[in-house]
């Protein structure tokens, strides 16, 4: 999937009107849904390339109640298309594939500069790497 960044004013579910551009704390929340439309969970952060700017993950948490028990996991940006008539984020990611999938830590200490865990989360999703090669 990929992220719609069309400007023109058009009604039709997904596709962007107005700015293309969100805060990044807008972000932040939003829900996602699957491809039925079922609530899978939100977002709870951005992981953001520092050189690029490029916004290269996702972090949603799902499960748990009233912020209790959620479970985290990394969701390569490129899984995630805004739907307008949802007003939230649609993904082909089911809630199985979700709970399989690698995780990648929220510990401060861990070491995101390991390409090896990034390509297995990429390679788990069947997405690009969004380095390159």
């Amino acid at each position: 999937m990929a992220q719609t960044d069309s400007s023109t004013n058009t009604n039709a579910p997904g596709v962007m009107t107005g700015n293309p551009l969100i805060e990044s704390d807008r972000v932040e929340g939003t829900a996602v849904y699957d491809p039925q439309g079922n609530h899978l969970g939100s977002i709870k952060r951005l992981m953001i390339e520092k050189i690029s700017g490029k916004v290269a993950y996702a972090v949603m948490s799902f499960g748990g109640f009233l912020g209790m028990g959620e479970d985290e996991h990394t969701i390569p940006w490129s899984k995630l298309d805004y739907d307008t008539s949802l007003g939230g984020y649609r993904t082909d990611i089911s809630e199985e594939q979700l709970r399989g999938a690698p995780s990648l830590s929220r510990d401060r200490d861990y070491d995101w500069s390991d390409r090896e865990r990034e390509r297995e989360l990429h390679d788990y999703w069947k997405t690009p790497y969004y380095w390159g090669i």
